[in-house]
């Protein structure tokens, strides 16, 4: 039997090194993505140099501030990260139609049998890494394994712009040295559980037998665990992994009560949203339309429209009835969302009896997307979400 060959590509600080590739100035410096000081959020993204300070994901904007008073904050620009992470898949796709796509900047390639075509598994990754340097100007880690929990893992334990291969005669003295919080799943929960078990190691994980492990986690989660401690992880890497839903979110950095404002955010989330979609070759037809208020109270809302659709207009005015039937104007909004589901492929969907409109829409979006993909999807944005892109950028450079 041929031995998989998996290899898992992870971005390095992604949105903080696209925004450090795009102004030099910020090279050496802790750039701290998620928003400004002064605002409520947390930490999406931490360039290295402001890890050094302790900073991580989902800390609370006011601690980063705290740690690294001298670090730059900027809120973060989606559009621009989700046009870098394309071209990272555009490579990818590139050595291997077996793509798993995991998040905005972390992805899965199984390889196996590409030897004779491309070569061994460690010149394709090589390659890999060569290829977004050279297009993108970023770095990325790249693990190689006979698996995706070891791969994975290969690619934690070197970074940044780190390559590992972890051999099979090599996975268990790999595992040995590592404490059980580097098993992929393994949160604070299950480390407290095994720690009190005196289980702090993998090593000393992998010496617990079977009925023990199921006992205590269940018989799927336990079962797991006895696997992964082995270096055994069977999943394979899934091309089609369905999408279910997008959304996008924003928390203000004041509370407001300014329908037109709230307004504008909409227009805009349901440009991104659209575009995503046709991105995608789907359409959606379950909008979700999320409050949060000064008090923390949050209202979900949920409407289903008559066809599936990806035309911003329509999520939009759709969305601001939603949002006009919900709200009285009185309450302070703390954070607006928007998200789309149902969703359904493109060509799919039933045509209506305004399909020559609705042609012409197609055509233009098509245009819009056209320039977007080329030139960056701020670009061009309808007149009623420039308001949205002139205040983020406007908290940027402030």
């Amino acid at each position: 039997m041929t031995q998989r060959q998996v290899i898992h590509v992870d971005m390095d600080a992604f949105f903080a090194a696209v925004e450090q590739r795009d102004n030099p100035d910020l090279l050496g410096k802790p750039v701290i993505i998620g928003g400004l000081p002064d605002q409520r959020g947390v930490v999406s993204t931490a360039s290295y140099e402001a890890r050094k300070y302790g900073i991580h994901s989902a800390m609370p904007m006011a601690e980063a501030y705290r740690r690294c008073p001298q670090g730059i904050f900027l809120r973060p620009n989606m559009a621009k990260y989700l046009e870098a992470s394309k071209e990272v898949l555009q490579i990818l796709y590139n050595f291997s139609p077996i793509v798993e796509i995991v998040s905005i900047d972390e992805a899965f390639l199984d390889v196996t049998g590409c030897e004779r075509a491309l070569g061994s598994a460690e010149e394709i990754g090589w390659n890999i890494k060569k290829q977004i340097a050279k297009r993108l100007r970023l770095t990325a880690s790249v693990g190689i394994s006979y698996n995706k929990f070891l791969a994975k893992l290969a690619s934690d334990l070197d970074k940044p712009d780190g390559f590992l291969v972890i051999a099979p005669e090599k996975a268990l003295s790999v595992l040995d040295g590592l404490l059980v919080n580097k098993i992929w799943g393994v949160g604070s929960k299950t480390e407290s559980k095994l720690s009190f078990l005196g289980i702090k190691t993998i090593k000393q994980l992998r010496e617990l037998p079977l009925d023990l492990l199921q006992k205590h986690f269940g018989e799927a989660h336990g079962y797991r665990l006895f696997q992964l401690s082995r270096g055994i992880d069977e999943r394979p890497v899934e091309t089609d992994r369905e999408v279910k839903s997008m959304a996008r979110e924003v928390t203000f950095p004041r509370d407001t009560r300014d329908r037109h404002y709230l307004e504008s955010m909409l227009l805009g989330m349901a440009d991104v949203l659209s575009f995503r979609l046709r991105a995608a070759g789907l359409k959606g037809r379950t909008l979700c339309l999320k409050l949060r208020f000064d008090d923390f109270q949050t209202l979900t809302r949920n409407y289903s429209l008559s066809e599936p659709s990806d035309f911003d207009m329509v999520i939009y005015e759709t969305a601001k009835r939603m949002l006009n039937s919900t709200w009285d104007g009185k309450r302070l909004v703390r954070l607006l969302g928007l998200g789309i589901s149902s969703l359904s492929p493109a060509d799919t969907a039933q045509l209506t009896i305004f399909d020559e409109e609705e042609q012409e829409q197609r055509s233009l979006a098509r245009t819009l997307d056209a320039i977007r993909s080329k030139y960056g999807f701020g670009a061009i944005v309808r007149a009623g979400a420039y308001r949205l892109i002139k205040d983020s950028k406007r908290e940027n450079d402030g």
